[in-house]
């Protein structure tokens, strides 16, 4: 589809909605907008121009004057994503949310928040923990990444297994449709069937049906009593083998992590520290909560004894902060490593786990590649980085790359599972999601799509073509 480029009438245009200082052209100052953490120089594209909205009056004025005008309109948080999701593929304007950042309400009685998209998400939780709160929604990029993106792309992290995906700690969404009009969607409600559930559509549809304005989140009480458990493992497989027996049990920890050995190592070279049990173990961070010390302690020697009869060397009490901080840079550890990285966010229902862990070391072993892998274990969400290390030849290893991806994905929707558990399509795995969705299920996307943004001015060329 041909766009209109962003000329200088346009331009005028922009500035005079969003105000001449927050309006960028020049190619240096807007090169940090032309990729999101996909560090790939091949998904890097520049913008025609960034805009920085402050108010959701902007946002929907600069969404008008794209229909006016007919350009892309690119909404973007603080670019964490690793989809290549926020980045101006088909040109036009990156619009950016970040300094929309303030905290507009906590109300502690009905414990919820009211929140700009561009508010950090540990700068939300670290707020709600001094009122005595708690907000679970906890990606890894926690420091870095925004509620906008969390809700855009439906980020999962760490706590999904007890608390869901972002999605789940969402009353209400302001957002601007495609149209420029904007939409107050959900209510702080406990339950309500009234009409079409139109907040969880937006949410995951990665800026392409709408931008995110104002959210109205959900809070709980603090957790009194919690404790990290470690369990180390000579065998990888049987690490992952453990989550089901876990939830067998009837035991619902908080999150079940899961990093191989070689990751581990990674991580101890990228910090300059020693982790337990890194010799030759593989992790299971498993981090529970309980209603009393008892209670928790009832809970640790439970796991504990699953953890050990399921191949456990050894069942540590963790240092919360130290392995946390470990567990979290994994990432940015391979990224040390190797600029390129083939990174997949795969994911299969929790107890067909150990048989997609197996296939994942089987190609591994079978393509020769090297890998760091760490998973949401407790939810399925299985993380794959593989390196391109200084001694392989570029487009051999981008080959054997490909290879390793067709039979992967072959076997996940064997078993049932997904292309992303949390990290979305974007427009890296487009193709993919139009190789493997059933047409039917595409098509459906495809005409709300086309329903919603009749001119496709939101983020076009992202999860699929129109």
């Amino acid at each position: 589809m041909a766009y209109t480029k962003l000329n200088s009438e346009i331009i005028a245009k922009l500035k005079a909605i969003l105000g001449p200082e927050n309006v960028l052209t020049d190619e240096e100052k807007m090169q940090p907008y032309a990729h999101d953490e996909v560090p790939d120089p091949n998904y890097q594209r520049l913008p025609e121009a960034v805009g920085f909205a402050h108010t959701a009056q902007q946002v929907a004025a600069v969404v008008r004057l794209a229909n006016e005008f007919h350009f892309p309109v690119v909404p973007r948080g603080t670019g964490t994503g690793l989809a290549v999701g926020a980045v101006a593929t088909s040109g036009g304007l990156v619009l950016s949310l970040e300094k929309m950042n303030k905290i507009l309400e906590i109300n502690k009685e009905a414990m919820y928040a009211v929140v700009e998209p561009g508010v950090l998400t540990s700068v939300l939780q670290k707020t709600v923990e001094e009122q005595g709160l708690f907000y679970a929604g906890d990606p890894c990029s926690g420091d870095s990444c925004c509620i906008g993106g969390n809700i855009a792309t439906n980020a999962g992290g760490n706590r999904a297994v007890k608390y869901g995906t972002t999605r789940h700690q969402v009353y209400a969404i302001e957002v601007v449709n495609p149209t420029g009009n904007i939409v107050n969607l959900g209510a702080r409600l406990r339950k309500q069937s009234t009409g079409y559930c139109m907040d969880q559509l937006i949410m995951g549809s990665e800026g392409t049906l709408g931008i995110i304005t104002k959210a109205t989140l959900k809070l709980l009480p603090k957790p009194q009593y919690s404790m990290d458990l470690l369990a180390i493992y000579p065998d990888p497989t049987d690490a992952i083998a453990t989550v089901g027996k876990i939830a067998m049990a009837g035991l619902v920890p908080t999150c079940i992590e899961y990093m191989d050995n070689v990751t581990i190592k990674s991580v101890e070279k990228y910090l300059d520290m020693e982790l337990q049990g890194s010799a030759n173990g593989n992790y299971l961070i498993i981090e529970i909560e309980g209603d009393d010390e008892d209670d928790l302690d009832e809970k640790a020697e439970a796991i504990g004894d699953i953890c050990t009869e399921a191949g456990a060397d050894d069942v540590l009490v963790a240092e919360h902060d130290r392995i946390w901080r470990a567990r979290k840079v994994y990432s940015e550890a391979a990224r040390a490593e190797s600029v390129v990285i083939a990174k997949e966010d795969v994911v299969v229902p929790v107890e067909k786990e150990p048989l997609l862990f197996k296939k994942i070391l089987d190609l591994a072993a079978k393509y020769q590649v090297v890998t760091r892998i760490a998973a949401h274990a407790g939810d399925g969400n299985i993380h794959l980085n593989v390196l391109k290390m200084a001694e392989d030849d570029y487009e051999e290893w981008e080959k054997k790359v490909g290879q390793l991806q067709r039979e992967l994905y072959a076997v996940i929707y064997q078993l049932g599972g997904r292309l992303s558990g949390e990290h979305g399509i974007g427009y890296k795995r487009k193709h993919l999601m139009e190789e493997f969705t059933d047409p039917a299920e595409l098509e459906m996307m495809r005409a709300i799509k086309k329903a919603l943004d009749p001119n496709n001015i939101l983020n076009p060329g992202k999860i699929f073509d129109v």
